[in-house]
């Protein structure tokens, strides 16, 4: 398994989170986190990527326990794992290609490998000819295949998506979706993707986790978790 759940609980100011949860999603997945606001898939999300730790339970990245029981053994920086945010999270005074090449740097990756992942991961997002522009000179739709692009480009083994396309319009988003599924399958990532949004869930996932009140109702297909709605 990629990622590993155990019985997982955290709460803010005495009030309950995520309780009790326990999950296993295995390489090359795509699952889809799907409930209201509220429910706590932005938080296990948060707890995955490490900038949250649970009070108690532990959780493991390919094999390797990464939180455990109130402590994080292992640091963010450390769990690679890439991370598209909801307001996207670009510097605006880095160009698009030194936003790219920003973690690639922190990382020691040589200029020539820096120079030759960015371009390739640029031209799969179609966005080669801005990669000397600034992220407020883009588009909405722009900004979002750069902010994919920066977290792909570090090649990480599971990709976390946090609400990425809510803020678009609906021509947009389905657009979005096709390229994500797209680059999904090329790279053979895992990718966890939270939303609140049905039609985003069951197109772009092959498990659907339906959580509510920081519980996991339901796990199942797309053709299941459908079904589970219709009751």
């Amino acid at each position: 398994m990629i990622v590993e759940i155990k019985n997982i609980f955290k709460s803010f100011d005495t009030i309950p989170a995520i309780k009790n949860v326990s999950l296993e999603i295995k390489a090359g997945e795509r699952v889809v986190i799907l409930g209201p606001s509220g429910c706590g898939k932005t938080s296990l999300l948060r707890m995955i990527a490490g900038f949250v730790v649970p009070d108690q339970g532990s959780i493991s990245i390919d094999g390797t326990l990464v939180a455990n029981d109130g402590k994080s053994v292992v640091e963010p920086e450390n769990r690679q794992i890439g991370m598209v945010f909801q307001d996207l999270a670009l510097w605006p005074h880095m160009t698009v290609y030194k936003n790219l090449e920003f973690g690639l740097t922190a990382k020691k990756v040589s200029k020539r490998e820096r120079n030759d992942r960015i371009n390739q991961i640029l031209d799969k997002v179609q966005m080669s000819e801005f990669k000397n522009s600034f992220p407020g000179n883009l588009s909405g739709g722009q900004q979002q295949r750069v902010a994919l692009a920066r977290a792909i480009v570090m090649r990480p083994k599971i990709l976390l998506m946090d609400e990425p396309l809510s803020n678009l319009d609906f021509d947009l988003n389905f657009l979005l979706r096709k390229e994500i599924l797209k680059l999904q399958e090329e790279t053979g990532i895992t990718l966890l993707y939270v939303t609140h949004d049905r039609d985003e869930a069951f197109s772009l996932a092959t498990r659907i986790i339906v959580m509510k009140h920081g519980q996991i109702q339901k796990i199942g297909s797309v053709r299941e978790i459908a079904g589970f709605f219709k009751d």
